[in-house]
């Protein structure tokens, strides 16, 4: 049994703008889960969804089951129980997450006092451990809020997390407006403590290379739903979906120049939550979309190799095939310039009658060469079939060797041309090299 199971979880806010639009997820014991995404994709609202901490009037729905029971329909009693002890959260900027009035210390003690039922004196003990824990002295238990670095009340934050031995911990943006170094820090602070304690993660960030590099799997979400979710370093180097594509872009590479003076994005913005358009919410920004996408919303189908992605183009290949996806830059319907065929198609086998004509060769209609797969069909009009007439796509060779076929003193002639059924034609008369 999987210790987080989200089956078809819809979140809708008071005013009927629905910021969670049908999302299924899955995390095992000791597993990391990322969920990327941009500002108001409904990540932070599906964090607080799991532990319902949404605000009142919001409507929920589906099902959250951790450890097989269900959140959603816990009594109010067991939801107390749950929170902390069963999973605990990070919330979003710890900058302004903390009491400032209350010393750090209090603030990680309150949760061990009410669900652990210590005595004063060993919940104060659990906040040293905690603080160890996380690398910060015991002795900053009697500091405020404002007397801590921006690391240091992360770190405070993860300690309150910690503080109940919770099966599942969700972080929230954990490394929002931390420098690169104390990001790396925090990073693995959080690597080691699941590594340690067997617990489950689930981190969200906006940082696909972030979630690439410290979690497990990886899923893309776009205006409230999964469009993408695989292997985190899959779907980071080798996205499917369009637009999980468009996000790993985005990112500058170490040793590319390209990606840093000219990143690539995406034409457009987000589309408004209470106006989504009709069919794929993606496809207005698409660079790949059909016309059947404005027809009905995909749904996050099997694309081979452990992977699911919500997308006509991905799903419509054999997905256990793992064919390549269209990539962004090919049009709908158009020509992918690798390999000069339409989008979503394949590619023409070698040897045959599509392949592009040699201009230095002539062609008969009765015959073939077996080892150019010549067909028998009507002859192609950019070749002269005739001896007696000249090709037009072929420039005259009577004063040069051909750049292909030019031979040296002694060399051979090229190859006759010969005539439907009819008599070889004469060698051309080529000066001798000196």
């Amino acid at each position: 049994m999987s210790l987080l199971d989200v089956r078809g979880l819809t979140v809708t806010y008071a005013g009927g703008t629905a910021a969670v639009r049908g999302v299924d997820l899955r995390l095992e014991a000791g597993r990391k889960l990322g969920i990327a995404g941009e500002s108001g994709c409904g990540k932070s609202t599906l964090a607080l969804a799991l532990l319902r901490l949404l605000p009142a009037g919001t409507r929920v729905g589906g099902e959250v089951l951790l450890d097989g029971e269900d959140v959603l329909a816990m009594k109010w009693g067991r939801l107390r129980a749950v929170r902390w002890a069963g999973a605990s959260i990070v919330f979003q900027g710890a900058m302004h997450s903390l009491n400032p009035v209350r010393r750090v210390g209090d603030q990680i003690a309150e949760p061990v006092l009410l669900h652990r039922r210590a005595t004063p004196a060993g919940a104060r003990k659990r906040t040293g451990e905690l603080l160890e824990q996380v690398g910060l002295p015991a002795a900053r238990a009697a500091a405020y809020p404002h007397e801590l670095s921006g690391g240091q009340r992360q770190r405070v934050m993860i300690a309150m997390a910690l503080a109940c031995d919770p099966r599942l911990i969700i972080a929230d943006e954990p490394t929002t407006a931390l420098d690169v170094m104390v990001q790396a820090q925090i990073l693995r602070l959080i690597e080691r403590l699941v590594a340690d304690q067997d617990v489950g993660l689930i981190m969200i960030s906006h940082d696909l290379a972030v979630l690439a590099g410290t979690c497990d799997r990886l899923a893309v979400m776009y205006a409230g739903r999964v469009v993408e979710e695989g292997p985190a370093g899959d779907v980071y180097e080798a996205a499917r979906h369009p637009y999980a594509r468009a996000l790993s872009a985005a990112l500058p590479r170490i040793g590319d120049p390209a990606s840093r003076f000219a990143p690539r994005g995406l034409p457009g913005d987000p589309p408004d939550p209470a106006a989504l358009p009709s069919g794929c919410t993606f496809r207005p920004r698409c660079p790949v979309a059909l016309d059947s996408c404005a027809e009905e919303e995909p749904l996050l189908g099997d694309a081979g190799a452990d992977r699911r992605v919500a997308c006509v183009r991905v799903t419509a290949e054999n997905p256990t095939a793992g064919g390549p996806a269209p990539r962004p830059d090919t049009a709908a319907g158009g020509a992918d310039p690798r390999h000069g065929t339409a989008a979503g198609g394949t590619d023409p086998p070698p040897n045959t009658a599509t392949e592009e004509p040699n201009p230095h060769q002539a062609t008969t209609t009765d015959d073939s060469d077996p080892r150019h797969g010549a067909a028998t069909a009507a002859p192609d009009p950019r070749r002269s079939t005739t001896a007696g007439e000249p090709n037009p796509h072929r420039t005259p060779t009577t004063d040069e060797p051909s750049p292909r076929h030019g031979t040296a003193a002694g060399g051979t002639a090229p190859r006759r041309g010969t005539a439907a059924g009819g008599p070889g034609a004469p060698e051309e008369t080529r000066p001798s090299t000196p």
